[in-house]
């Protein structure tokens, strides 16, 4: 796993030990996290299956520029900074985003095209109303928890351990994880909420691979469902799972679906 400076952004990248794809992976994380999350399983793994795989950490996330600015970034400024590494790239890359990560997927695709695009446990179009209400009644406390991270405090293990996690996690990976999870900027949560959410009649259409799990509290089954209602396909929801598809102990069979339909796209 290499690291990368593209300008003032965080840039993880893997490639393969052979011949690459010639459509590379960019990988885009959501709320509360960084790059890092994708260098756990997925990047080495997809890398082995041929893929040159790059993540970015968004403006004021992990190394990336101005951590102390995080509050002043919007979501514009998440979809400039894709727009800044896909520009670097030797490739136009194939889009890939969990949670926030996919509402700036989805509003960078009202700029420009992409090969493909996979949406992973995604906020809606619709935006995160929805699931904010849904969690004050089902679980006031994580509501609570997520209030106190963005607001740069503390949120409890067991809390945030329910709200991405259904299988089990060892307990020295939920502290490196914590570790490593930081607050997220006001200004984008007001945007995913109310006031910038994505325009599908502007979007280009692409290929788009719609993905969740049963157990998300955060972005539950139903909030996935409109998403592909929004653009008119079908969603696969993965059982026994929560909302870290990517770090859950099953994460393997998310990363052989995507695998599967990229190559079919591609």
């Amino acid at each position: 796993m290499n690291r990368h400076r593209f300008g003032e952004l965080e840039v993880l990248a893997c490639a393969p030990e052979g011949e690459a794809h010639p459509v590379p992976l960019l990988f885009v994380h959501g709320a509360y996290t960084a790059a890092w999350c994708w260098q756990e399983h997925f990047m080495p793994w997809f890398a082995e299956a041929g893929f040159s795989c790059y993540a970015v950490s968004l403006s004021g996330h992990g190394h990336s520029r101005r951590r102390d600015g995080l509050d002043s970034y919007s979501l514009n400024d998440y979809v400039n900074d894709v727009a800044e590494v896909v520009g670097g790239l030797p490739a136009a890359p194939a889009l890939i985003g969990h949670s926030m990560g996919g509402m700036v997927v989805q509003k960078y695709l009202e700029r420009t095209e992409a090969p493909a695009a996979v949406l992973m446990a995604s906020v809606p179009p619709q935006g995160l109303w929805t699931s904010a209400l849904g969690l004050m009644f089902r679980k006031p406390m994580l509501l609570q928890d997520l209030n106190r991270l963005l607001g740069g405090g503390e949120a409890h293990a067991a809390t945030l351990r329910d709200a991405l996690f259904y299988q089990p996690v060892a307990d020295e990976d939920m502290r490196r994880y914590l570790s490593l999870s930081q607050p997220e900027s006001h200004r984008a949560i007001w945007d995913m909420t109310l006031f910038n959410l994505p325009l599908p009649s502007r979007m280009a259409r692409v290929p788009m691979l719609i993905l969740g799990a049963e157990h998300d509290e955060l972005i539950p089954p139903s909030l996935v469902r409109m998403t592909s209602s929004v653009y008119g396909l079908r969603e696969e929801i993965f059982p026994g799972m929560g909302h870290a598809m990517m770090l859950e102990r099953d994460w393997e069979s998310v990363a052989e679906r995507m695998r599967a339909w990229l190559q079919s796209v591609l």
